[in-house]
């Protein structure tokens, strides 16, 4: 289930968003507008939600959230963009810290600070 957020995720937000993998929640945000899509089996379904609510490919990255180990990632397949990001890991650092710093905005109740962010 794709969960929608614009404030901090809720304990409901969670559990929804981690019924296609239960140690584990997707995470696909929109860096420019700061809505962040949570779950999903796949990112690019997040992704298509994101779309949909007007936000920007260019704008759209993806990572995660391990429930157990509170480790936050920026590993997605819809990261990987010719000629700007080969690899399914952020490379961009000045985009990979938008991304954690957001993503700790919306998960600081479920998440370990990144180190990046200290």
């Amino acid at each position: 289930m794709i969960v929608l957020l614009t404030k901090p995720a809720t304990d409901q937000d969670i559990k929804k968003a981690s019924a296609d993998y239960p140690d584990y929640v997707k995470i696909t945000l929109d860096i420019e507008k700061g809505i962040v899509a949570l779950g999903g089996e796949y990112h690019y379904d997040a992704e298509q939600v994101l779309l949909e609510k007007n936000s920007k490919q260019k704008d759209i990255w993806g990572g995660g959230l391990d429930l157990i180990s509170q480790e936050l990632d920026t590993v997605a397949m819809i990261n990987i963009r010719p000629n700007r990001n080969p690899h399914q890991e952020i490379q961009n650092e000045k985009i990979k810290n938008k991304f954690l710093s957001l993503t700790y905005k919306f998960l600081k109740k479920y998440a370990k600070k990144p180190a990046s962010l200290f």
